[in-house]
């Protein structure tokens, strides 16, 4: 028999839930996702204060949800790769590592982007 997906405002509703249910499991299991969140809290009413135009308030605020969307992925990938097994492989090796790179990444574009609007 055929599962029937929910539809309209359900789903919403449902993505909603599943969303809020996503976050929460990230913040209970996941270290970095909290620093990251600390780090953002902190540079969010930072970023919206010194930018003097709003692309610039933008550009300053926008990287920092870039560093969570990274972690989360990346804590996604980790447990993905976890749950299928927990054996050194070199494919779950490079899976994880290319996830954090991720990270990494979005980390570097945050400390560019500020460093060069804030540098005048």
């Amino acid at each position: 028999m055929e599962k029937k997906s929910a539809t309209g405002m359900r789903r919403v509703i449902n993505a909603t839930g599943y969303s809020l249910r996503g976050l929460k499991t990230a913040w209970q299991n996941e270290a970095a996702f909290r620093q990251e969140l600390a780090l953002m809290l902190l540079l969010l009413p930072l970023g919206l204060w010194l930018g003097e135009t709003g692309m610039e308030r933008a550009l300053l605020v926008l990287p920092c949800f870039m560093v969570l969307i990274c972690e989360l992925f990346n804590s996604a990938i980790e447990a993905v790769v976890d749950r299928v097994g927990l054996e050194h492989h070199p494919l779950s090796g490079a899976a994880k590592d290319i996830g954090s790179a991720a990270v990494f990444i979005s980390l570097g574009a945050v400390m560019v982007v500020w460093a060069l609007i804030l540098y005048r």
